[in-house]
């Protein structure tokens, strides 16, 4: 049984602010790195620890896939994923404590 997708509000505020980055010069572009990056987002429950172990975290519920040059970070849970955040490869990832406390 694949288990739930939940979005935390930081992971929908990352892809809100992306979209509208994107859209200053293309609203087409914008619009397919969105639909690519829910579309990765929701086959992540049928296989959670297919994500590599994110490096600068080093927890094995803390994972990410990459999207283009995102990174879609989540927390494997019991009963559910949290996509954490959303973020660009280039941009520092600075440890959340709450990932981890959750």
């Amino acid at each position: 049984m694949a288990l739930r997708l939940k979005w935390s509000p930081d992971a929908v505020e990352d892809l809100e602010t992306i979209a509208e980055y994107i859209a200053r010069d293309s609203s087409s572009y914008a619009s397919s790195v969105v639909s690519k990056i829910v579309t990765v987002a929701k086959t992540i429950p049928d296989f959670p620890r297919s994500g590599r172990i994110v490096p600068e975290i080093g927890d094995h519920a803390i994972r990410e896939h990459v999207v283009f040059s995102y990174r879609l970070i989540y927390r494997v849970e019991p009963d559910h994923i949290t996509l954490l955040a959303v973020i660009h490869g280039k941009r520092l990832l600075e440890k959340n404590p709450a990932w981890c406390d959750e």
